[in-house]
């Protein structure tokens, strides 16, 4: 394969996605999980509030409701990253790889493309069908897209899966380890954000880590504006893919 060749490069990488199973079946679980979870999410929240239950947030929207699912979902989509750069170095191929592009700048672009595709390509529909069917699910509490700020959110929403699987991917050429990889990343979204949260201390610096910003997205009535929310989410992206590139360009594989 010519190294002068770039949309070659990036066909071969879209043809590994497409081949290797333990990339696919995270793809499969996004949309799956996604969806399952915000219509078991919409029926109990519509039961909640038909029975006045005191446990219902005082704070429920419908739209926040809409994206319980693709938060859940969001996991395997970082799964996904992690291992379309993990499972090269893990199995070898990575050598292989290295040999047939050797301009590591091209081999790192052409990864990026490739994710990026099928990332949209996957929280585009993920997004919207789980959003309906939470809706379909809160039955007459239920919005629509027309509803103010709804459409905002499912559109910005794509945005930000694609944007964390990216910054899972830098992360992850970054540290060359799937373990060592999915440790961090599950730790910031289970962890990390959820208890700097609930520090008064803290909420201020956890409104800037990767997830928590990029999620505003998905709120009614965010904490950051939701430009602002993905913009932060982006420099985070920019700072791990630059990470992950001169990680790749000054190591052997």
């Amino acid at each position: 394969m010519s190294s002068n060749a770039p949309t070659a490069v990036v066909r071969a990488e879209l043809t590994k996605i497409g081949t290797v199973r333990s990339t696919l079946v995270p793809l499969v679980l996004a949309l799956v999980v996604s969806v399952g979870t915000g219509v078991v999410n919409g029926a109990s929240a519509r039961s909640a509030i038909d029975r006045h239950s005191p446990l219902l947030r005082p704070d429920f929207n419908p739209v926040d409701a809409g994206f319980v699912g693709v938060q859940l979902g969001q996991l395997a989509l970082i799964a996904f990253a992690v291992l379309l750069v993990c499972t090269e170095y893990g199995t070898g191929m990575i050598r292989t790889s290295l040999a047939a592009v050797p301009s590591r700048g091209l081999f790192c672009l052409a990864k990026i493309t490739a994710a990026t595709t099928v990332a949209l390509l996957v929280a585009v529909p993920t997004t919207f069908l789980a959003f309906l069917a939470s809706q379909t699910a809160l039955g007459p509490h239920g919005v629509g897209l027309s509803h103010p700020g709804a459409l905002r959110a499912v559109l910005g929403t794509c945005l930000y899966l694609t944007l964390i699987c990216l910054f899972s991917l830098g992360i992850a050429t970054t540290l060359r380890s799937t373990a060592l990889s999915l440790s961090l990343l599950f730790t910031l979204v289970f962890v990390l954000t959820p208890v700097a949260n609930t520090i008064p201390a803290l909420r201020t610096i956890a409104r800037y880590l990767p997830d928590h910003a990029g999620a505003e997205v998905m709120r009614a009535d965010p904490g950051l504006s939701p430009v602002t929310g993905l913009l932060v989410l982006a420099a985070w992206t920019a700072a791990a893919l630059l990470a992950g590139y001169l990680t790749l360009r000054s190591r052997d594989s």
